[in-house]
C-alpha cells in the first residue's frame, strides 16, 4: 500500500483571496499596517502562532494572539460570504477521483488549517470518504515539524519508503524530509518552484494535470532505491 499526503491551501485549493482579506482585516482592525500580499502568501502553510510570529516579529505575544483571534473571526465571516470563490486548482478533482479508484493508494491530508476548514471542503467536494487520514493544526505542531506526516503513517500503517508528501511550500518539503518520506512540490502554489527545489524537493509538479503521473513516478523511484 502507498500513502499520498496532500497539503490543502495552495495545493488543492486556491484560497489566497480569503486568506489575504482576513489578514488585512486582522492588522487594520488593530491599527497596524497589513503585510503585503507576497508576505502573507509566504506564510501560508504555517499554523497561526508561527504565521503571526513571522508577520509581526516586533510585537509581543499578546498582540500576536489578538491578531490571530481577529484573523479567525474574519476568515469565518468570509467563508459565509457566497461571493468568496475558493476553487480547486484545475486537474485536482480528477486526480482525487483517480486515486480513489485505485486499491494500491490511500490518501491523506496534512494542513495548517483547522479541522473545521477541511470538513467544509470535504462537504463541498464530496470527499468525506476519499481521505483515510486527516492531520490538521488543531492537534499538531506547525509545519515543518514532521508530526503530521508521522501521524498519517501511523494511522494508515504505511512506512516512509511508500509515502509521498505533496505541497506548495518549503514548509511541506521540509516536513516531508524530516519524516524521511518522498517530497514533491507543486508549481502553481504560493512558494516559487526554485524555492521548493532549494529546500530539497525530490521533484516539482509543473501542472496539476500531472499530479497522478508525477506521484507515481516518484513512488517508482523510491521502490528502486528501497
Amino acid at each position: 500500500m502507498k500513502l499520498v499526503i496532500l497539503d490543502c491551501d495552495g495545493t488543492l485549493v486556491d484560497s489566497q483571496n480569503g486568506i489575504c482579506a482576513a489578514m488585512d482585516h486582522a492588522f487594520s482592525g488593530l491599527g497596524l499596517t497589513a503585510p503585503s500580499r507576497a508576505a502573507t502568501l509566504a506564510i501560508i502553510g504555517l499554523s497561526l502562532p508561527e504565521a503571526f510570529a513571522a508577520l509581526a516579529p516586533d510585537h509581543d505575544d499578546d498582540l500576536r494572539a489578538a491578531l490571530a483571534q481577529r484573523y479567525r473571526r474574519a476568515f469565518l465571516e468570509l467563508k459565509r460570504d457566497p461571493a468568496l470563490h475558493e476553487p480547486l486548482f484545475p486537474g485536482v478533482a480528477a486526480a482525487i477521483e483517480a486515486f480513489g479508484q485505485r486499491d494500491d493508494i490511500v490518501l491523506g491530508i496534512a494542513t495548517g488549517k483547522a479541522r473545521r476548514g477541511i470538513d467544509r471542503l470535504f462537504e463541498r467536494e464530496g470527499w468525506a470518504n476519499r481521505f483515510l487520514t486527516v492531520q490538521t493544526a488543531d492537534n499538531h505542531p506547525s509545519k515543518p515539524h514532521p508530526a503530521m506526516v508521522l501521524a498519517a503513517m501511523a494511522e494508515t500503517g504505511v512506512g516512509p519508503a511508500h509515502t509521498v508528501m505533496v505541497g506548495d511550500t518549503t514548509f511541506d518539503v521540509e516536513m516531508a524530509l524530516a519524516a524521511e518520506v518522498g517530497a514533491l512540490g507543486v508549481a502553481w502554489g504560493y512558494h516559487a518552484p526554485e524555492e521548493l527545489r532549494e529546500a530539497g524537493a525530490h521533484g516539482v509538479i509543473e501542472s496539476s494535470e500531472q499530479l497522478v503521473a508525477d506521484i507515481d513516478a516518484l513512488f517508482a523511484r523510491q521502490e528502486q532505491m528501497a
